[in-house]
């Protein structure tokens, strides 16, 4: 038995009295343990296996004996994966990876000889790697060159900011990698066409202070805006008034060229006048409108 002291509050506004409270070493003993996270206790846990698990597969080779040991290393599977995981970007998946690691463990499980006197993790952790970089590299549609070029580019940046102390320009990279500044445009084009941005990725805009998904930020620039309808609308029923100016047969030349679709030779031969003298009508009525219409919305600005 234990006692300690504390000071304890008994009514308000008063001082705290010294109180012995007495707590016993069994009581103390009874704590629920912190509470460790299951994924931490799965990845961490080292799996329970012996020689002797080892020797009886080897002896009997049954499926029972063989699924134990696979399950047992799982764990070693999801701690390959989680930590490679922190190096690749938030698309690939880790599920992705762990499901492409037990392919790699079931084929070192299938390579590996416990004679050699070699602990089974030690031999499977390089296998799982490499199975999930290779599939890695299989969906990876950049050519590897490109790839190499990349960290190339990368490297040089880096180290001649901390040289420089700005941005490297364009010629100074080249200067770095040996290349002339044509080589360097086209291997910064292709650079730049390999970036790949999820829109599901919550970021932070610059005029925002809160998260919001990437997607939210696109904008289509060829789209029409309610203005922009308003004022395309009044544009086209100016123009049509704006036709009545023109002569007869500058209204042919025009109606025969945009709505009919027909070339200036072709317009041409059906009025029986030479293709020049057709563009010399289509030219003389563009540059009436032309300047109908800036007169107008100047005036209405």
């Amino acid at each position: 038995m234990v006692t300690k002291t504390k000071r304890i509050a008994v009514t308000r506004g008063r001082k705290p009295k010294a109180v012995r409270v007495k707590v016993s070493r069994a009581t103390r003993a009874t704590r629920p343990p912190k509470v460790i996270p299951r994924v931490v206790r799965q990845i961490s846990q080292k799996p329970e296996i012996s020689p002797r698990d080892w020797t009886r597969y080897q002896r009997d080779h049954q499926h029972v004996d063989r699924q134990k040991l696979l399950n047992a290393y799982l764990p070693l599977v999801r701690n390959v994966a989680a930590r490679m995981a922190m190096g690749f970007p938030r698309s690939v998946e880790l599920t992705d990876l762990v499901n492409t690691g037990v392919i790699g463990l079931i084929e070192a499980f299938g390579n590996f000889d416990p004679r050699r006197g070699v602990k089974f993790e030690t031999y499977a952790v390089p296998r799982i790697r490499g199975a999930i970089l290779d599939e890695l590299r299989a969906l990876d549609w950049v050519p590897r060159s490109t790839r190499a070029r990349s960290r190339e580019i990368d490297r040089a940046t880096n180290h001649l900011e901390n040289e420089l102390g700005r941005a490297p320009e364009i010629r100074e990279l080249a200067k770095k990698l040996r290349i002339s500044e044509q080589e360097m445009h086209h291997a910064i084009d292709d650079v730049s066409s390999t970036s790949i941005l999820s829109l599901d990725e919550v970021i932070y805009p610059e005029d925002e202070n809160r998260q919001i998904p990437r997607i939210e930020t696109v904008h289509n620039e060829s789209a029409m805006t309610i203005l922009g309808e308003i004022e395309r609308g009044e544009l086209r029923s100016f123009l049509v008034v704006a036709m009545d100016r023109l002569t007869g047969q500058e209204k042919l030349v025009i109606a025969l060229y945009y709505f009919e679709e027909l070339t200036l030779k072709e317009i041409g031969e059906v009025m029986s006048i030479s293709e020049s003298r057709v563009s010399q009508i289509h030219t003389r009525a563009v540059s009436k409108l032309r300047h109908l219409v800036r007169e107008k919305f100047a005036l209405t600005a």
